[in-house]
C-alpha cells in the first residue's frame, strides 16, 4: 500500500551547517564559530565560516529545491543571526534574511518547517553559564517569542529543538561537540532540565502569540534497538526506553514534554545526582506536542541469551555508511512502532539519510545509485509501519553536502553536491530519484 494522502516529502538542513557567513555584518559568535578555531576539535580545521555559502546563495537554493520538486524544508533558525548576543537586540539583517527565505519557499510552493534550535547556541549566553544557567529557559522563550512575532501567519510547523542528545550528551558530557565540555552527569542533568524547561516555556509563547494555529513538535536522535528474532520485540522495546544512566534516550528528552513526568526508569538514577525536579517545573514543561518527529539513521540488534540482553554484532556482510553507521532498514519500521505505542502522537522522520564516499566522476555526475538503494530501503520499511501507525512524513537529510560538525566537510549527505571552492550546486542522481519518488508519492521507492 502507498503512503498517506499528504504525506509530507521533504528534505532538511540546518544553519551552521550551510549558511557560512559566520563574520559577517552584525551576527554575533555561537559556539561552533569559537569552538571550530580550536585546533584538534574538527576534521582538518574545518570550520563553517563560509560552508556552503546559502546565506548568499538562499534564492539560488530554493530555486534548485522547486526544480528537484520538493515539497517541504526543515532549517534551523541561527540563534547569533537574529539576536547577536542571545538576548536583547534583533539584528535587522539576521530577520531579514529569514522572511526573505520563508517568502521565497512559499513562492515556490514549499511549505517552511523551522527548528528553533540546532545546536548553534549564542556564545554570548555561554559565557553567561549557557545551558547551566537557570535563567537560560527564559532566554530562550525569548528568542522563540522573537521567531513567532516574526513569522507570524507565514510559518504553521515549528520544531523546538533538534536532538537533546547530541548537543547535552556529546556537547556537555563527552566533549566531542560544542561547547565542547566535560561536565559531571549531576551537572548535565541540570543542563537537560533546563533545556526541557526552554521548550516547555517555548511551546507556550508560540501559541500565545500565533494568530494562526500552529502544530510544534520535537526532533530526536533515535537509534532504537531492534528483535533479532520475533520473540525479541517486547525485548528490544523495553530496551530502547531503559535507562543506561547516559543522555541518549528519547523518552528521557520526551516522556517530561508529553507526560509531565520523567520516566520512571530514570528517577533512581537522577536522585543518585542529587536531582529531584519540583511540580511547578514538570507543569511548565508539560506541553502540547502536536507530532513526534524522529531522526534516525541505524538501530542494533539485540537478543536474549542465558537470561541476559546480547547486542548483536553484525555480520561483516552488513553495509555500513561512511559514517560506518550500519544499513538497517528495519530501524524505521520498528523505532516508529515503538514510539507511537508509548506516545500515540503523529510520527514525522525529520531526518533520514547516508553519508557516502563519493566525487564527481569525470564527466562532471555524481552516479550514486548506493544513496538510491539506501533510501528504498528504508522508505520500504518506513512503509511497512506506516500500515500500522500513523506516520505524515518524511525528510531526506540532507538537501546538501555540508559541514558534519566534528567530521567537517568529509562526510557527504546531501543529494546536492557542493564544490567547496567554487560553491557550485550539483544535483546528484539521487536528488533526480528522489523528484520521482515526490511525484508519485513514494510509489518510485516501493517499486
Amino acid at each position: 500500500m502507498s503512503f498517506k494522502k499528504n504525506f509530507a516529502w521533504g528534505v532538511a538542513t540546518a544553519s551552521y551547517q550551510i549558511e557560512g557567513a559566520a563574520h559577517e555584518g552584525d551576527k554575533g559568535l555561537n559556539g561552533w564559530d569559537v569552538g571550530s578555531a580550536t585546533d584538534g576539535r574538527i576534521f582538518e580545521g574545518h570550520s563553517g565560516d563560509i560552508g556552503c555559502d546559502h546565506f548568499h546563495r538562499m534564492k539560488e537554493d530554493v530555486a534548485l529545491m522547486k526544480d528537484l520538486g520538493v515539497k517541504h524544508y526543515r532549517f534551523s533558525i541561527n540563534w547569533s543571526r537574529l539576536i547577536p548576543e542571545g538576548i536583547g537586540k534583533v539584528s535587522e539583517t539576521g530577520k531579514k534574511f529569514y522572511l526573505d527565505l520563508v517568502t521565497q519557499l512559499k513562492n515556490a510552493g514549499i511549505t517552511p518547517w523551522v527548528t528553533l534550535f540546532h545546536w548553534d547556541y549564542p556564545y554570548e549566553l555561554y559565557l553567561k553559564g549557557g545551558w547551566l544557567n537557570p535563567d537560560s529557559p527564559v532566554w530562550f522563550e525569548e528568542y522563540a517569542a522573537v521567531i513567532a512575532e516574526m513569522f507570524n501567519g507565514l510559518v504553521d510547523r515549528y520544531i523546538l529543538i533538534n536532538e537533546p542528545q547530541c548537543f547535552v550528551g556529546i556537547g556537555h558530557h563527552s566533549g566531542g561537540h560544542a561547547p565542547f565540555l566535560k561536565l559531571p552527569a549531576s551537572e548535565v542533568i541540570r543542563v537537560s532540565h533546563n533545556v526541557l524547561l526552554a521548550c516547555g516555556r517555548a511551546e507556550k509563547r508560540i501559541r500565545s502569540i500565533s494568530q494562526c494555529p500552529v502544530k510544534i513538535g520535537t526532533a530526536q536522535a533515535y537509534w532504537p534497538k531492534l528483535p533479532y528474532t520475533e520473540k525479541d520485540y517486547e525485548l528490544a522495546k523495553r530496551e530502547t526506553f531503559a535507562c543506561h544512566e547516559d543522555f541518549g534516550s528519547v523518552n528521557f528528552f520526551t516522556d517530561p514534554l508529553i507526560f509531565g513526568a520523567y520516566p520512571e526508569e530514570f528517577l533512581p538514577w537522577m536522585r543518585e545526582m542529587g536531582f529531584v525536579p519540583s511540580e511547578e517545573d514538570m507543569k511548565i514543561i508539560k506541553s502540547q506536542i502536536d507530532f513526534y518527529g524522529l531522526n534516525t539513521y541505524s538501530g542494533d540488534y539485540i537478543t536474549e541469551e542465558n537470561g541476559r540482553v546480547k547486542q548483536v554484532v553484525p555480520a561483516p556482510t552488513v553495509p555500513k555508511t561512511d559514517m560506518r553507521w550500519n544499513v538497517y532498514p528495519d530501524a524505521l519500521y520498528y523505532g516508529p512502532k515503538y514510539i507511537y505505542e508509548r506516545y500515540h502522537l503523529p510520527i514525522v522522520y525529520s531526518e533520514n539519510g547516508v553519508a557516502l564516499t563519493e566525487w564527481k566522476d569525470l564527466n562532471g555526475e555524481i552516479n550514486d545509485d548506493s544513496r538510491i538503494d539506501y533510501i528504498k530501503r528504508y522508505l520500504r520499511a518506513l512503509n511497512r509501519a506506516a500500515q500500522e501507525v500513523e506516520i505524515d512524513g518524511y525528510f531526506y537529510w540532507s538537501f546538501m553536502d555540508n559541514f558534519e560538525w566534528a567530521e567537517g566537510f568529509s562526510k557527504k549527505f546531501g543529494l546536492v553536491h557542493i564544490d567547496y571552492k567554487t560553491l557550485e550546486r550539483t544535483p546528484k542522481k539521487s536528488a533526480h530519484w528522489y523528484k520521482k519518488v515526490i511525484e508519485s508519492n513514494g510509489e518510485e521507492a516501493l517499486k
